[in-house]
């Protein structure tokens, strides 16, 4: 006999699930003309927006029969999707085990062991493909373990459908429709794929913006339609490495960059100055969106989404010894990327996509340089042409001298802003041996090693 509910009360805690509040930020956007809103995701009650995503996966999955009772729920996870997923599972009686890249904080390792699961940790230096990744490792495990279901956030079309359904319409009915920009981090393109789908569907000319960290290959992808190579970053659970079929593209308006430095420092001003105990990625979005209203023409009322809290970031960064560890308070003194441009300015020597490799190979020759941005007919840069790029070609064709260069075009490159931080740099400079420093869509400068290098060893550095 099913014993009636106390007035007030829910069935079990994934009925609380959702109707998070929406507040107004102020201190932190003091210099803007533009309102800037936050959902506030964190009071779910596992911490994150990824609840919603876990009942819907869950729900989902049982309804077509792919998880049964008693089964193994398994998932790669940055944490936040694993809290979820748990925290369903739990009065279902589902088993879970969680594979994460070490990068992650103890914090939200210990978190998901405590509902229970199993947590594989996998080396973050690795690419998607390889058999120690943490994508990898999670399908060797679905295939090792009896009654396992992969929630494949990455490719269920529950994730994005978890928003469309939840969030999407919460966020509808609590403001009316009263904003003109939705902002989210990029991750696996479940907000912004779900959420962007409603919105447009109840009003095409509110602006769909994505946020993405330095290092994740998406900015790139969606300004050049090029997939670059990513490289290590610091801020989890936005960004990432591969393409997950969860994420709409086509429903972006925008998509702003952001660093390391400046999610840390802004997620610590959201948490001092404003009250909201939020994470890294919450940081990102708000500094994304912030840098999204600056380019505005007119204000507009913007409304970003906080995905989860601080409490499994205490060790990184909220802990000042970390933070100057790693370069990211206000004592680091190594500069940004425009004070090494101040210090060498270059010119920048370009070619566009239509250029013949013999010509290319002379101006390689002319200016003694090894590397040549490549500019499209908007004159946007779409990746570069290397001597190698060039070499392997003429051995490969010989007298093939004028054909265009555009079928040479490499993604062997990274791509920041004048504000980098030169610590973030270094950093980048070991996955990636060119660098294009753009702003606002427009190359500014191409930058190697060695114009580092020359820099640090200047009596002028800062």
């Amino acid at each position: 006999m099913i014993k009636p509910l106390m007035r007030g009360a829910v069935p079990d805690i994934t009925a609380a699930i959702g109707k998070t509040p929406i507040v107004r930020l102020n201190h932190v956007v003091e210099d803007l003309d533009s309102e800037i809103y936050v959902k506030v995701e964190y009071m779910n009650p596992a911490g994150s927006m990824k609840d919603r995503v876990g009942l819907n996966i869950i729900r989902d999955a049982e309804e077509r029969g792919m998880l049964q009772p008693g089964g193994t729920i398994i998932e790669a996870t940055s944490g936040n999707t694993g809290a979820g997923l748990a925290m369903v599972a739990a009065p279902r009686g589902y088993k879970c085990i969680f594979v994460m890249p070490d990068k992650m904080s103890q914090e939200k390792i210990d978190n998901l062991r405590a509902y229970g699961a199993k947590v594989v940790i996998c080396p973050t230096a690795v690419e998607p493909s390889d058999p120690r990744s943490y994508y990898s490792v999670a399908r060797r495990l679905v295939e090792e373990t009896p009654g396992a279901f992969y929630a494949n956030q990455y490719h269920n079309p529950a994730n994005p459908e978890a928003h469309y359904l939840s969030t999407a319409p919460e966020i509808w009915e609590q403001t009316g429709g009263e904003f003109d920009a939705f902002v989210a981090g990029m991750g696996t393109g479940g907000t912004l794929s779900g959420c962007g789908r409603f919105f447009k569907e109840q009003r095409d000319d509110i602006k769909i913006v994505g946020v993405d960290p330095i290092g994740s290959l998406y900015y790139e992808y969606v300004k050049t339609g090029r997939l670059t190579k990513a490289f290590s970053y610091y801020v989890e659970g936005i960004g990432e490495d591969v393409l997950p079929s969860t994420m709409n593209l086509s429903i972006l308006d925008d998509v702003v960059q952001v660093d390391d430095r400046e999610c840390f420092q802004m997620t610590r001003d959201l948490v001092r100055r404003e009250g909201i105990f939020c994470g890294g990625s919450c940081g990102a979005a708000v500094i994304g969106a912030i840098k999204y209203a600056r380019g505005l023409k007119k204000p507009q009322r913007i409304l970003v989404l906080l995905p989860d809290s601080a409490q499994k970031y205490l060790s990184k960064i909220f802990n000042d010894d970390w933070m100057r560890s790693n370069g990211f308070l206000d004592d680091d003194t190594t500069g940004t990327v425009a004070h090494l441009l101040k210090r060498q300015p270059t010119r920048v020597i370009s070619i566009d996509d239509a250029t013949s490799v013999r010509q290319a190979v002379s101006i390689l020759k002319e200016h003694g340089i090894s590397q040549l941005p490549v500019l499209d007919s908007a004159q946007r840069h779409c990746g570069i042409v290397s001597e190698i790029d060039l070499l392997n070609y003429l051995v490969q064709n010989e007298g093939g001298l004028d054909m265009p260069v555009r079928e040479l075009v490499s993604s062997d490159y990274a791509t920041v802003s004048p504000h980098t931080r030169l610590q973030l740099l270094k950093n980048i400079f070991n996955d990636a041996k060119v660098v294009l420093v753009t702003e606002n869509d427009r190359l500014l400068a191409v930058l190697t090693k060695i114009d580092l290098i020359d820099y640090l060893a200047s009596d002028s550095a800062v």
